[in-house]
């Protein structure tokens, strides 16, 4: 029984890194295909475009190199495994998208000031491409919504949808009347949005980074539960981190009476645990000191 549970999530486990593999290939193939259009259409906003979905396709790549690697042990040398590698490329994806975005922009400023004739029957046919090849993907990934790897990809393909919508439009008005400046204008839209949302990610990623406490938890409240076990007189030097935003990781001084022995100790640990469950605290590290012992020596 255990043994058919088990080869159920590893089924599971293999048609999600299979979906995402197959998003990453779509959205790279077309990644590709995206700045030949953008050069041949003569298209800053395509291109614009393209910068975005090349920062998607790295997201995509990182998120399906670490959904295979989800399930990989530590060892003795990444003790807690390899999750803090995803916060990594989330840094790495963060600075290809903003620096592409200001290139995006600062090559976009000239073409607002004399804008220049478009393809827009190219524009459009690639429009057309972009919001089908975009809505597969997300169909693709929308059949596990259960994996968290999957959602966050997905709202990055429906962003990449949205925009080729927005191309589409401004290709089709291009089409019938010659206001060539909706061009450049799209393209100022575009890399905005991307750089305004990778710069509220970097505002996200940058605590996890350097190790700063999860903001979701009171240390405070996790301390005035503790206190109240019985036996326990104090806890200090509580330290709280979290390997990629969700691992959460934490370690603890608890200080017991003098009378407390070893099975009480233990019992004492397990009620530790119990009360940081509700935290998502997935690992943690507990000291007991007795209240006679002098900890300075």
């Amino acid at each position: 029984m255990g043994h058919q549970h088990h080869h159920h999530s590893h089924g599971q486990h293999h048609d999600s890194t299979k979906n995402i593999g197959w998003a990453f290939f779509l959205n790279l193939t077309f990644t590709i295909f995206e700045f030949i259009g953008g050069f041949y259409t003569n298209s800053i906003a395509i291109l614009s475009d393209a910068v975005h979905d090349l920062g998607d396709t790295l997201a995509i790549g990182a998120g399906y190199f670490f959904e295979r690697y989800s399930n990989k042990k530590e060892n003795t040398t990444y003790t807690y495994g390899y999750r803090r590698y995803s916060t990594l490329a989330a840094i790495i994806n963060i600075i290809v998208l903003t620096s592409g975005s200001i290139l995006i922009i600062v090559n976009t400023i000239p073409r607002l000031i004399e804008p220049e004739e478009v393809h827009s029957e190219g524009m459009l046919l690639m429009a057309f491409i972009g919001v089908a090849v975009n809505g597969m993907a997300v169909f693709k990934l929308f059949g596990n919504k259960n994996s968290a790897n999957q959602r966050v990809m997905m709202l990055h393909l429906m962003e990449d949808t949205l925009g080729w919508v927005a191309v589409l439009i401004g290709a089709l008005v291009m089409n019938f009347y010659d206001i060539p400046i909706i061009d450049p204008l799209l393209s100022l839209g575009i890399a905005s949005f991307i750089l305004y949302n990778a710069i509220k990610n970097l505002i996200g990623i940058l605590p996890i980074f350097l190790q700063a406490a999860p903001h979701d938890i009171n240390q405070k409240d996790i301390i005035h539960d503790l206190i109240q076990i019985k036996n326990v007189e104090d806890a200090h030097d509580l330290h709280l981190w979290s390997l990629d935003g969700e691992f959460n990781i934490m370690s603890l001084h608890l200080v017991v009476e003098n009378t407390t022995d070893m099975c009480r100790c233990a019992e004492i640990k397990k009620e530790v645990r119990e009360i940081i469950k509700k935290d998502k605290i997935k690992h943690i590290t507990i000291e007991i000191e007795r209240s006679d012992e002098d900890c300075e020596k």
